[in-house]
């Protein structure tokens, strides 16, 4: 009866792991893996009828009681009403056609829209496709299969008056290409008047920089004084980024981060939902769009009053921003407002330097205070060695001598388990049909023996956030991407175009299974080496560098292991499972 519990029991967990799994993809957006469920076409609205293209931000209250949420058609409003349809505004006189702008730098090649001069796709040159590596990385873009921009414009006009904003036509002016012997390069975008006001967008750009200065000057070319706002968003679909596993899941969304809140991650479906819980006033702070390995962010310098919003525009369409005021524009004068634009490679060493906070985006989860200090030292060890790959051995193994003493513990509790199984197999025998006796009876062999059946476990048990933190860390790391290790290994960030890796973790965890004592219970002896299989399923379609953190750890376990059994006198024995 008592097996047959068990084997119950061990199934109910099996299956509830597997029902966690795929209630772990559906949160993280991903498909589930075992159970497929249908779901509704979620494809992005195209970008000519979206309202990317003429939804306007609402101006709320909190920034200035006069903003008109209803200057521009489209604009969505905190009251709903029938859509109107999107307005393309029609080219001013003296102004040239809408056309698409190419600027490039040493690292980034950017496309520009005069239409509003919007940054529109942004490709990276040392940053390849995880599909195709024949192509650059595209983050930004607006295509028929992905809508991903940066925009700003603004709003306020008094008494229905409209300003420039991301839909009006502007005039290009500036340099394409970053040239030889020069540190920087600008493009300029200039509107015509609307609404009494002209809006002039320069945007800068330096060498091996992925952070672009944009400096709005909003020019007043009518008779009264004005008090405009600006804002600044991303439009992003919903989708996850192409050719991501469906084997792990990281975060892909809006993030706000402010000097009250710190970071705070949006989920698409808390948008769609309408609980979105963010500071919605500050001086501090940051907007981005994050995905695995890259983001983008608006910055404001620290003291800018500012509204932060998150907001659902159309369906399977999102944006996160900023408006903050230009107050009391005299006529004939000009004020502006500079910001910052960051698109590109989550490295961890520039977003700190670039701004307070936005090396968050890289995210570890709860554990950053463990995960941060461990890529500290992975980067210093890559300075050392100068190869990813042999980084993260010599990661493993600096932290395996840290906690060599608490292993050591761990081991030579197994060690004694080892020692007296043979003497707890044979009372199991012979009390087989005596459950309560033969529990007494294991208990005083524990007794006798010193031996403490969870001393093997505690020890492990404190590691466990040290090394989870460690997976984060080499799953979040940019650096990975395109990083090579050793003969057919050319991409930590890819699973191991062979299986080679992923197999000999399997057999390395097999190993480490056999060298274990074997549980009294047949049943746990069994489950002991089938789960070790099941899970191993899944480093087939890891990223190579998480197989090889793991083979590294598994292989310095079974050595310390080993050595010491035998200095207990326990000789290395190998327990094989019985399943018939």
């Amino acid at each position: 009866m008592n097996d047959i519990r068990r084997t119950i029991l061990w199934v109910v967990f099996g299956f509830s792991l597997v029902l966690l799994w795929d209630q772990w993809q559906i949160h993280n957006g991903q498909k589930p893996t075992f159970f497929p469920q249908p779901t509704a076409a979620n494809s992005p609205t195209s970008p000519a009828a979206s309202p990317a293209a003429s939804g306007v931000p609402t101006a709320s209250s909190t920034v200035t009681p006069a903003a008109n949420v209803s200057q521009v058609p489209g604009t969505p409003t905190a009251t709903p009403s029938a859509p109107a349809a999107p307005m393309t505004p029609a080219t001013p006189a003296g102004l040239a056609p809408r056309e698409r702008i190419e600027v490039a730098t040493d690292v980034l090649k950017l496309t520009f829209d005069t239409e509003g001069g919007s940054l529109v796709r942004s490709e990276f040159s040392h940053h390849v496709d995880m599909a195709d590596h024949s192509k650059p990385l595209v983050l930004l873009d607006e295509s028929r299969d992905r809508v991903y921009v940066a925009q700003t414009g603004l709003i306020g006009g008094a008494n229905g008056v409209a300003y420039a904003t991301h839909k009006t036509p502007m005039t290009f002016s500036g340099e394409r290409d970053l040239k030889e012997g020069k540190d920087e390069m600008t493009v300029r975008f200039e509107s015509a008047d609307v609404g009494g006001l002209k809006l002039v967008k320069t945007y800068t750009l330096h060498r091996a920089s992925y952070d672009i200065k944009v400096k709005h000057e909003v020019i007043n070319t009518g008779a009264a004084a004005v008090s405009p706002q600006l804002y600044v968003q991303l439009v992003r679909d919903g989708n996850k980024p192409a050719g991501e596993s469906a084997f792990y899941s990281t975060f892909t969304g809006p993030a706000i981060y402010t000097e009250a809140k710190k970071y705070n991650k949006v989920e698409f479906s808390d948008i769609d939902k309408n609980k979105v819980d963010i500071d919605k006033t500050s001086d501090t702070g940051y907007v981005a769009m994050v995905q695995h390995y890259f983001a983008s962010a608006w910055l404001l310098a620290d003291g800018i009053s500012r509204e932060n919003f998150a907001r659902k525009v159309d369906t399977n369409l999102y944006a996160v921003g900023m408006i903050t005021p230009i107050k009391d524009v005299a006529p004939g004068q000009s004020k502006s407002v500079e910001a910052i634009l960051f698109t590109g490679p989550q490295e961890e060493k520039k977003l700190e330097a670039l701004a307070p906070g936005l090396d968050l985006v890289k995210d570890y989860g709860w554990l950053a205070m463990l995960a941060k200090p461990l890529y500290w030292l992975l980067d210093k060890l890559f300075g050392i060695l100068n190869n990813w790959g042999w980084s993260i051995v010599a990661l493993v193994l600096l932290l395996k001598i840290a906690f060599y003493w608490l292993n050591a513990k761990a081991y030579a509790s197994m060690a004694k388990m080892k020692a007296i199984n043979p003497r707890i197999m044979d009372m199991r025998e012979r009390l087989k049909d005596k459950p309560q006796e033969m529990q007494q009876e294991m208990m005083k062999i524990y007794r006798e023996e010193k031996v403490n059946p969870m001393g093997g476990c505690f020890p492990i048990m404190v590691q466990i956030p040290v090394f989870i933190a460690l997976y984060w860390v080499l799953l979040s790391t940019v650096e990975m991407r395109n990083a090579p290790w050793v003969g057919w290994i050319h991409d930590l960030s890819a699973p191991d175009p062979f299986f080679i890796l992923p197999v000999v973790m399997t057999l390395s965890t097999l190993l480490q299974t056999a060298l274990n004592p074997a549980p009294p219970d047949p049943m746990q002896a069994k489950m002991m080496w089938i789960m070790p299989l099941v899970f191993s399923v899944m480093f087939f379609f890891f990223p190579s560098g998480l197989v090889l953190y793991w083979i590294t750890n598994n292989i310095l376990s079974i050595a310390q292991q080993w050595v010491i059994n035998t200095r207990m006198g326990v000789p290395p024995q190998f327990n094989m499972p019985k399943f018939n």
